[in-house]
């Protein structure tokens, strides 16, 4: 029978450097695959996001917040007089529990009453390219 010493079973069970550097290499590779895909997925995510924010939390906001005061707040209100008082009769606010937080890519939300229709504004998102009267604004 043949001996083996004990430094050549340990060679047997050792990775060798290109083994290592193959598996890295591969791993590589599925994570940039993975990587690509994702990238779509987030984007979707994001404006979901926004327009739920829209839909949800600011809508309601200022629905309440005309209930509060008799009417919406004006363009140099903007969406601050959700959070901070500007003195009107009826305030009782702040209207945003989580406070009044940018879209998903940092651009605040746009808000803008409507002079020739009292009562009528619109609130938007800029979207992905952070720049409002694109094609890709986010209305809820």
């Amino acid at each position: 029978m043949h001996k083996i010493n004990r430094l050549q079973k340990s060679h047997y069970k050792a990775f060798t450097l290109v083994e290592l550097l193959l598996v890295v290499v591969i791993i590589g590779i599925l994570a940039g695959m993975l990587g690509t895909r994702l990238a779509g997925r987030t984007q979707q995510a994001r404006i979901a996001r926004a327009r739920a924010d829209l839909a949800g939390q600011l809508l309601l906001a200022l629905d309440i917040f005309e209930q509060d005061t008799g009417r919406y707040p004006t363009a140099s209100e903007g969406l601050a007089a959700l959070m901070e008082d500007p003195g009107l009769e009826g305030w009782n606010g702040p209207y945003l529990k989580t406070g009044l937080k940018p879209d998903p890519w940092g651009t605040p939300y746009a808000y803008q009453p409507d002079p020739d229709k009292p009562g009528q504004f619109s609130v938007k998102s800029a979207g992905p390219d952070r720049q409002l009267g694109t094609p890709d604004d986010i209305s809820p």
